[in-house]
């Protein structure tokens, strides 16, 4: 049983529940998107609120945050675009019909899906649609992106003539049961991936190897070759929707509405560890230092050792799902649909975790020395063996 643990500071400036919270690159700045329909900028030196911004009409459903510049998307149909240093609106996307679910931010792109079936493009420094993906046949939920310059080969790519201007492909997942990757530069579909029976939640991206990662509402995570099409392998264990995703080193960790989060080998898709403790779905995920952190609706944190299973702390103190965290130098941050942001130490789990670390690599080490020293000797005596019955 994992100990209980007490926020070193509550954040409870939002009027609202909070449903996302993002960290800059640079780790300076944390922006949480609010029910109440603003998002706030915070310190990560002194956990302070630096920044109020103040604009949409309607609840914030997620935001992103660059070093300089903040994201929010919203039920207003709109998105907008913020000056991080005077927390001034400095561009509104409009052309959405409906709820803006989610956005991403890559290179000079700004990409968005949303409840009127669409996903769209926006150059991040002006208020124009480059471009429109339709073709789904319900709300798209979830984004990835990538350059056809990571995954397909010098003759393949010499078959996608017409897309050379621009390389970057958008993925998208739906509510219709279907992901869809799309030519970024015209707009047109260039794989639909079909199998999924249920709505697609969430998705990761490992395009190195070509392969893509989507978790649904019909309990499967299923992975994809992004450049053919073909499904490579059905994640089958989970006993409720799939909510959230995780790799790290082939590795892949998935939360669920069953209750737990499950490790799998990315590659050969085999389960080698379940995390259990949780009394209500799993919301969201964080893997840090051989240690997965997990939200859960039943309004508390965890933290498991990633390797053994075993729960080493309960982070208690929200009142309702845990929507969302980050970590930063050795800080957990924790938002609730309960309006707070929470922020934990976890310096003491780190540094026993690292201690464990080194006692297994340490024995590992013996170990293999013992086995060295054991061939050895067998080799030998086998030795010694074939020269008695040489003689």
């Amino acid at each position: 049983m994992g100990n209980s643990g007490s926020a070193v500071k509550v954040c409870a400036d939002h009027q609202g529940g909070i449903n996302w919270l993002s960290l800059s690159p640079d780790g300076q700045r944390l922006l949480t998107g609010s029910e109440d329909g603003t998002a706030r900028l915070w310190s990560t030196a002194d956990s302070q609120c630096r920044g109020h911004l103040q604009g949409h009409e309607s609840y914030i459903t997620f935001c992103h945050l660059e070093n300089e510049a903040a994201f929010t998307c919203s039920a207003d149909h709109t998105i907008r675009k913020w000056d991080v240093m005077t927390g001034q609106c400095v561009a509104v996307y409009r052309g959405h019909t409906s709820i803006v679910n989610r956005i991403l931010v890559a290179k000079d792109y700004l990409f968005s899906g949303s409840y009127d079936r669409t996903a769209r493009c926006w150059h991040v420094d002006e208020e124009k649609q480059i471009q429109e993906f339709r073709g789904h046949r319900n709300c798209v939920l979830t984004l990835a992106h990538y350059s056809s310059r990571d995954v397909l080969e010098e003759e393949e790519e010499e078959e996608e003539e017409e897309e050379k201007v621009s390389r970057d492909l958008l993925v998208t997942g739906s509510t219709d049961c279907t992901v869809k990757v799309w030519w970024v530069s015209s707009g047109r579909c260039y794989q639909t991936l079909l199998g999924h029976t249920g709505a697609v939640l969430c998705l990761i991206l490992d395009a190195p190897n070509r392969e893509l990662f989507s978790g649904s509402t019909d309990y499967t995570i299923r992975t994809w070759n992004i450049v053919t099409g073909e499904q490579l392998k059905v994640f089958k264990e989970h006993q409720g929707s799939v909510i959230c995703l995780e790799l790290v080193n082939r590795h892949l960790y998935s939360g669920s509405a069953d209750r737990t989060v499950k490790c799998w080998l990315a590659d050969t898709g085999e389960r080698i560890q379940t995390y259990k403790a949780h009394k209500h779905s799993v919301s969201t995920l964080k893997y840090h230092a051989g240690i997965l952190f997990t939200g859960s609706g039943d309004a508390c944190a965890r933290a498991f050792n990633s390797k053994s299973g075993v729960l080493q702390k309960i982070f208690r103190g929200h009142k309702f799902i845990i929507n969302c965290i980050q970590i930063h130098n050795e800080l957990l941050y924790t938002a609730s649909h309960d309006g707070t942001l929470r922020i934990w130490d976890i310096r003491g789990i780190c540094k026993r975790n690292k201690r464990r670390f080194k006692k297994e690599r340490s024995a590992q080490g013996r170990s293999s020395q013992k086995g060295r020293l054991s061939r050895l000797f067998n080799n030998k005596v086998g030795c010694m063996v074939q020269q008695d019955h040489g003689e």
